[in-house]
């Protein structure tokens, strides 16, 4: 095996757990919001910005009588700190019992005594569902215990595991779209499932007849599901057969702010692009984003930017262009996955070189 790398993992705990996680849930609650109060006392009384340290200090001691792990508590008051910080503000939302169920710890603090089974605060937690990565001595990370809006405990924790020895096998440039959620620069491509367009319906019939909300949580929840293990099959095919994947910086964020978010949402190019990022490491390989910047309109033959290229909003809809300078005829989305491709290992070899 080469160099150790990190994954996130995350496994379903058994719903017997649900009872202790969720009162363990209500204190880390009440320890946020007794962070929040004395953050905003603090601010308004002396316009004094309380540190993490200084908010350590003030909660330290009521592990037993909280009945959670002082580290617990430690990593819930940083936590608190660190997006107050981020939030440039000294009081956050009050964590309420409508809140998903939250149980962070530290590194170190929880262990893999045998499969199916996580040992934390002298509790063994089992696993209705178990990653092979998961043996006893694996390294955990700082994680916590998540709860879904169904009400379904997971343990989510980075772990370091080996990777596999990297081999000879080809590059391949990625380009992230919603007619189809990938296209290759070999010209395979990945299909857009299309998981909540087609789930709409449905979604709209319980929304108008006002069916419980556990209905239309049930929905969601499954749309996620499928669109994740989609995106599981699609990264590990792609992870196992190249040795280079360079992925286009487009950015999902900005484009969920335009009139094609439901789709850009329902694409999941950030959790493809995460995916992808981590099972390129485990297998050997490198993972590469490349600025994607006139992709579309270069032509990978010749280089050129012609005057036949796609351009503005108009060209959005032209799949096929023929270049006016070599005469090359483009698929749309592979010409521009080539030219990723092209500018990823430009970059690579800069790096190399210096």
């Amino acid at each position: 095996m080469a160099e150790a790398g990190r994954i996130t993992i995350k496994v379903r705990l058994r719903d017997k757990h649900s009872a202790l996680l969720n009162r363990q849930a209500a204190a880390v609650n009440l320890v946020w919001n007794y962070c929040n109060e004395i953050s905003r006392k603090a601010w308004s009384r002396d316009r004094r910005w309380l540190s993490k340290f200084d908010i350590a200090k003030l909660t330290a001691g009521s592990s037993a009588e909280l009945g959670l792990h002082s580290h617990t508590i430690m990593r819930t008051s940083h936590e608190f700190a660190k997006s107050r910080d981020k939030a440039k503000r000294a009081g956050l939302r009050w964590r309420s019992r409508k809140s998903l169920g939250w149980v962070p710890f530290n590194t170190g603090h929880a262990q893999v005594i045998s499969a199916g089974q996580i040992k934390f605060k002298g509790v063994i937690f089992e696993a209705m569902h178990w990653r092979d990565e998961l043996q006893p001595g694996v390294k955990i990370g700082a994680g916590s215990f998540n709860c879904d809006a169904r009400g379904r405990w997971y343990f989510n924790a980075p772990i370091e595991v080996g990777c596999d020895e990297p081999t000879a096998r080809p590059a391949v440039g990625i380009d992230l779209g919603l007619k189809d959620l990938a296209t290759l620069s070999d010209g395979g491509k990945i299909e857009a499932p299309r998981l909540y367009r087609a789930s709409e319906a449905a979604l709209a019939t319980s929304q108008r007849a006002r069916k419980a909300p556990k209905r239309i949580r049930n929905i969601h929840a499954k749309i996620a599901n499928r669109r994740k293990d989609h995106l599981h099959k699609a990264s590990a095919a792609i992870a196992k057969k190249y040795g280079t994947i360079v992925v286009g910086d487009v950015s999902a964020k900005r484009l969920a702010q335009t009139k094609m978010a439901k789709s850009v949402n329902d694409a999941g190019w950030s959790m493809l692009r995460d995916m992808l990022s981590y099972k390129a490491l485990r297998h050997g390989g490198r993972y590469i984003v490349a600025n994607e910047r006139m992709s579309t309109q270069t032509c990978s033959e010749c280089g050129s930017i012609p005057p036949s290229r796609p351009k503005g909003i108009a060209g959005l809809g032209i799949r096929g262009w023929e270049c006016s300078d070599c005469g090359t005829v483009h698929d749309r989305d592979v010409n521009a996955a080539r030219n990723i491709l092209r500018v990823g290992l430009d970059a690579l070899a800069e790096g190399a070189g210096a």
